[in-house]
């Protein structure tokens, strides 16, 4: 179990970050400069935190109070950058073998061929980096780190700088990786949202140096508790919404012309709220169907991805963003009627204080 408590202030910059997480990947998510990077040097010590704790498995790295500050080489913490900061000058088998330089002569060689045996690296021994894939530079850093058998794994964006098509290569074998080779706690810091849910057992939600949100991923991307953190999960609809009161086991809300159920997902509700609605979860039709949360609609304009076409409509004044799939929208646009309803699921309207 890793715990810690921890503020450090860094010009302007103030950091308060407080969490636990046990083993599996835990997905440190939130946008540059929040506080991501800064969290994992103060774990590893590279950083040093103005004052609170860091425990690992019930030791204490760091307690401002006792003066406990163990030095980073002591802490039995693995840190993967972003560039992998292999070394150069070093070929494969010494880029692995740098961590256990202790060790007598045949365990460390031992270990460094198991080691590249399990990595998937046999042959490549005597290759520099320059020399390898980015898959094989990553598996390399990996084994480098994982060596040493570290109970704590620090990932800081390590596929920050690489292209969509590499970036799932190396993501699998990531995953692959830890799986069979890895059983301890991973921390993973990222800004993509897609990323952290892909890699991550648990998210993590950071703004401004504080930690705002920690939990099942599918919990953090369905039911997010503040206004940033529904942002930073990817809710593409935010809007003001007034309580009009109870129905049932939901509540009936209004936003200008558009009156809808949203189940009672806050117990504390106040007469003014915010509504979130993820945009794939708001269904966009050419024919009207007789549910609660059905509503006709205009298409204003369309905004083309890759695979997805989010679609822009205004509904009873309300400007909402649609996630449809490209076929999807080319049935939409053949629709000689040009009338188009949507469908919100009552369970997926998100009520949040609007003052968060």
């Amino acid at each position: 179990m890793l715990e810690i408590s921890i503020e450090k202030t860094i010009g302007n910059f103030k950091l308060q970050s407080n969490f636990k997480s046990d083993k599996g990947v835990l997905g440190i998510l939130g946008s540059s400069g929040c506080g991501k990077s800064v969290t994992l040097k103060c774990i590893s010590g590279l950083k040093v935190p103005d004052k609170g704790f860091v425990k690992l498995n019930g030791k204490e790295l760091f307690n401002s109070w006792n003066s406990i500050n163990i030095p980073p080489r002591e802490r039995n913490i693995g840190y993967v950058f972003q560039n992998y900061a292999l070394f150069p000058h070093l070929n494969v088998y010494h880029n692995i073998s740098y961590g256990v330089q202790h060790l007598d002569k045949a365990t460390r060689h031992k270990k460094v061929m198991e080691m590249i045996s399990k990595m998937q690296l046999d042959g490549y021994e005597k290759h520099c980096p320059s020399q390898l894939s980015g898959g094989q530079q990553q598996r390399v850093a990996l084994a480098r780190t994982l060596i040493t058998e570290p109970e704590l794994l620090l990932l800081d964006e390590p596929f920050s700088a690489l292209d969509s098509q590499v970036k799932f290569i190396l993501e699998n074998e990531l995953l692959s990786v830890l799986k069979k080779n890895y059983a301890g706690i991973a921390l993973l810091v990222t800004h993509n949202i897609e990323e952290a849910y892909r890699l991550s057992d648990r998210i993590l939600i950071m703004s401004k140096g504080k930690s705002l949100q920690i939990g099942n991923k599918d919990e953090i991307i369905s039911h997010p508790t503040s206004i940033e953190a529904a942002v930073i999960s990817g809710c593409k609809n935010l809007f003001e919404v007034e309580v009009l009161g109870e129905e049932d086991e939901f509540l009936r809300i209004k936003s200008k012309g558009l009156v809808l159920r949203a189940s009672k997902n806050i117990s504390d509700y106040q007469p003014k709220m915010l509504a979130g609605i993820q945009a794939h979860h708001i269904r966009l039709m050419p024919y009207y169907i007789d549910k609660s949360n059905s509503f006709e609609c205009e298409i204003i304009d369309k905004i083309e991805g890759i695979f997805l076409i989010t679609v822009i409509v205004n509904c009873l004044g309300n400007t909402l963003l649609v996630e449809v799939s490209k076929d999807d929208y080319l049935n939409l646009a053949n629709n000689d009627s040009k009338k188009f309803w949507i469908e919100i699921p009552e369970e997926k309207v998100l009520l949040m204080d609007i003052k968060q």
